[in-house]
C-alpha cells in the first residue's frame, strides 16, 4: 500500500485547469506578480538566459549609451569634436562614432573634444564606460563560473512490461563528455485528485525506483519504478492513468568535476505522456576497435 508523504514543496491546493509543476526547461511553472524588483535580479537574469539573448542585451545598452550621448554633442554643437557636414544625420554619426570612442577609452585621435563643457561630458562617459565594461566583464564571468548540471533527459517516458510487472521508464545522459560521478534521483509523484469536498488537492508520493544511485554515468541511465504493490500507480488500470492529472518531479544530483562540487537539476514527466508497450533503442555500441560509441540523438528513441 502506498504512502503519502508531505508536501515537497509545492503546495497542497489545485484545481482541474493547473498545468504542470515543472516546465520542459526545468524551471518552476509559477508566475509572479506585486513583486518588488532590484538590481540583484537584473544580475540573476542576466546570469541565466541565453547567450543570445545575453549578448542583445549588451549590443542595445552600448547602442542606447552611445545614441544618447550622440544626441548631447550634436544638441550641443558638433563643431566642438568634428567638423560640421551641414547634414544633420552625418553629424550624428560622426557624435555617434566619437561616443564609441570615448565609452571604449579607444581615442583614435581624429576626434576631440573642444571647450570645457564637451571635456567634462566626455570624461563623464569615459567613467560611464569604465563601469559598464566592469559590470559586463563580472557578468561573463559568473556566466562561465556558475554551476550547472548538464543532464539531458528523455523526451519519452515510456510504461512497459519488466520483471512481470508493468513499469514506468525513462533515460538521462550527461550532455557533454564529462561523466556524472555518483549520481542520485529523487523521484515524487504529484497526483491532483478531487477530495470528499469535490476539490481539487495535490497528493504527494515517492516513487521507489529499480535504483536511485550509481558509482558514475559515462553514457545512459535508465530509470525504472516498477507499479508493484508498493506503488500508489498500482490501483489505476492502463486506461485510468492516461486520464489521471499526475506528475512525476525529479530531482537529480551529482559531483561535477568541472565545478568540483555538487550539481543539482530538476525535471518532471506528465503522465498523460506515457508511451505504453516502447521500449528504448540502445544508445550506445561498440566500434570494431572495442571503443563505446554513444549516440545522443538516440537518447529519445522507443520502438515497439
Amino acid at each position: 500500500m502506498a504512502k503519502k508523504i508531505k508536501d515537497p514543496g509545492i503546495g497542497k491546493h489545485s484545481n482541474k485547469y493547473a498545468r504542470r509543476f515543472i516546465n520542459a526547461d526545468g524551471s518552476f511553472n509559477i508566475k509572479h506578480i506585486n513583486k518588488v524588483n532590484s538590481l540583484s535580479e537584473s544580475y540573476n537574469y542576466l546570469i541565466n538566459i541565453t547567450w543570445g539573448k545575453f549578448f542583445l542585451w549588451v549590443l542595445l545598452g552600448y547602442t542606447l549609451v552611445n545614441s544618447l550621448f550622440a544626441l548631447v554633442y550634436t544638441f550641443l554643437g558638433i563643431s566642438n569634436i568634428a567638423q560640421p557636414t551641414g547634414d544633420i544625420f552625418k553629424d550624428f554619426l560622426n557624435a555617434f562614432f566619437f561616443s564609441a570612442q570615448t565609452v571604449t577609452t579607444v581615442g583614435y585621435g581624429a576626434m576631440a573634444p573642444k571647450g570645457l563643457l564637451f571635456g567634462v561630458i566626455s570624461s563623464f562617459e569615459a567613467l560611464i564606460g569604465l563601469l559598464s565594461f566592469s559590470f559586463i566583464t563580472g557578468l561573463l564571468y559568473g556566466r562561465f563560473s556558475k554551476p550547472r548540471a548538464n543532464i539531458k533527459f528523455s523526451s519519452s517516458i515510456v510504461l512497459k512490461k519488466h520483471k512481470e510487472v508493468d513499469a514506468i521508464m525513462f533515460r538521462l545522459m550527461s550532455k557533454s563528455d564529462n561523466v556524472m560521478i555518483r549520481p542520485n534521483i529523487e523521484a515524487t509523484l504529484a497526483l491532483s485528485l478531487k477530495d470528499k469536498h469535490n476539490e481539487f488537492t495535490n497528493n504527494f508520493y515517492k516513487l521507489k525506483l529499480e535504483r536511485d544511485a550509481i558509482t558514475y554515468l559515462p553514457t545512459t541511465w535508465t530509470i525504472v519504478h516498477g507499479i508493484d504493490e508498493s506503488s500508489p500507480l498500482k490501483e489505476f488500470s492502463r486506461e485510468e492513468l492516461k486520464q489521471l492529472h499526475g506528475e512525476i518531479l525529479l530531482l537529480v544530483s551529482y559531483y561535477d568535476e568541472s565545478f568540483a562540487q555538487e550539481v543539482h537539476q530538476v525535471h518532471s514527466y506528465i503522465l498523460k505522456n506515457i508511451k505504453y508497450d516502447q521500449r528504448f533503442v540502445p544508445a550506445f555500441y561498440y566500434d570494431d576497435d572495442g571503443y563505446t560509441i554513444l549516440d545522443h540523438d538516440k537518447l529519445d528513441q522507443t520502438t515497439k
